[in-house]
């Protein structure tokens, strides 16, 4: 899997977490860029990419991740 597959994947998670079927999401997208985008909201969009991607996220790669390029990256090096 690569940077290409996963964007639009993570895109659907992003429109489900903030019931926005319209967002599209760019690696330089941060919690700054989305209304909604609040720390409950981080939680439940960390918990969907866990399980979109079947991957577990550890305190650290959450201290990593402050725009969806980071996310992505983590995401790479989890697969």
């Amino acid at each position: 899997m690569d940077e290409k597959s996963i964007m639009p994947e993570l895109e659907q998670v992003f429109r489900k977490v903030f019931n926005n079927e319209s967002l599209i999401i760019s690696r330089d997208m941060s919690a700054n860029d989305v209304d909604s985008w609040n720390s409950l909201n981080h939680m439940i969009l960390v918990s969907e990419v866990e399980k979109a991607f079947s991957i577990k996220l550890k305190l650290k790669d959450l201290n990593k991740m402050h725009n969806v390029g980071d996310m992505v990256d983590i995401i790479l090096s989890k697969l």
